[in-house]
């Protein structure tokens, strides 16, 4: 029998227990790793959870406006090495995940190029995005992968591509913000080539040994200006075909493992493990570890889907959050 607490291997990284604590967005006014964002994360690895995916980083000095951490450039890297060298001490992995914000606009707007996959309103921001051109299409492919190799240097232990939740490789996906015409529009095909064409830059420069992954939804949705209690779908939502679709392409690729994810928030107060079916189903079609992201919170339901499924892996934000430790007291209990 599985247990929560086995040693696995993610690629090269080895994995003490199961746990990922999933990203939650740090808030930091110049982009650098401050104390509370290194308070934090020691809190974290100290409370037992084997590997810490950071809250998402910019990879484009053009949306440093937005109050997250960020790493475009060297300038950055001394915060970041001393995240990574305080986790490590601690006894967890972490993983720093990448993202281009786009349209979902986290912040101060002014005097700002905000790009999208089609100009098309934001349904949660509304605001109105420059459709892309295939040049800045490209451009930020090559962002991603000099964000990524800037991590390898400051000793992360991998990366995770952000491709959920709305922003900008999300919304390639998605056919209501994604009306291109070109090769990165019309088919699941097409939408999917962003993505695809992203990990490929990672990969190109980081490596084939270094760990990287990539966090999707299987379900779009609405509400985060809510705190995620009145999400809900829209009209031309990503399918979940093309979800498997993608999936079945980055396990072509190697990817080294797919969180899953999606509009969390249209599940009612006490509902767990929101994504399982759809969870259960890609990892039966793909030989990629998958961690299964949003509602987990429940011991014995979690050791039951490890067990009774092909999932591997658990994402942990909102527990973690209340009890940094919780890691360590299901540890605790089960060991005592």
């Amino acid at each position: 029998m599985k247990t929560l607490f086995d040693k696995t291997q993610l690629g090269r990284m080895p994995l003490k227990n199961r746990f990922f604590r999933a990203a939650v967005g740090e808030k930091t006014q110049d982009g650098q790793v401050n104390e509370h964002i290194l308070s934090l994360y020691k809190e974290l690895a100290q409370g037992g959870t084997g590997t810490l995916i950071t809250g998402f980083t910019l990879v484009d000095e053009a949306e440093k406006n937005f109050p997250m951490m960020a790493f475009y450039d060297d300038s950055f890297h001394a915060g970041h090495k001393a995240l990574t060298g305080l986790a490590h001490e601690n006894g967890a992995n972490i993983i720093l995940q990448l993202v281009y914000v786009g349209s979902y606009v986290m912040g101060e707007t002014t005097g700002m190029t905000i790009l999208a996959p089609s100009a098309v309103e934001n349904l949660n921001t509304k605001v109105l995005a420059q459709e892309m051109t295939v040049k800045q299409i490209k451009d930020i492919q090559e962002k991603f992968g000099e964000a990524a190799l800037r991590a390898k240097n400051a000793g992360y232990d991998g990366v995770e591509i952000h491709a959920a939740h709305g922003f900008l490789l999300s919304q390639f996906m998605t056919p209501y913000y994604n009306r291109r015409t070109d090769l990165y529009g019309g088919s699941a095909e097409n939408r999917a080539r962003m993505p695809l064409e992203t990990y490929k830059a990672i990969r190109g420069s980081v490596g084939t040994d270094f760990p990287v992954l990539i966090k999707i939804n299987v379900c779009d949705g609405l509400g985060l200006e809510n705190n995620g209690f009145e999400n809900v779908g829209f009209e031309n939502g990503v399918a979940f075909e093309d979800v498997l679709y993608l999936c079945g392409e980055l396990t072509k690729l190697k990817i080294d493992a797919i969180e899953i994810s999606g509009a969390f928030g249209k599940f009612p107060q006490g509902s767990t493990s929101y994504f399982k079916k759809e969870a259960e189903q890609i990892a039966a079609k793909n030989e990629t570890k998958i961690i299964m992201t949003g509602g987990n919170r429940d011991f014995e339901e979690m050791t039951n889907i490890l067990n009774s499924t092909k999932i591997e892996y658990f994402g942990m934000a909102r527990p973690l959050i209340t009890e940094p430790d919780l890691i360590n007291k299901f540890k605790e209990s089960l060991y005592k």
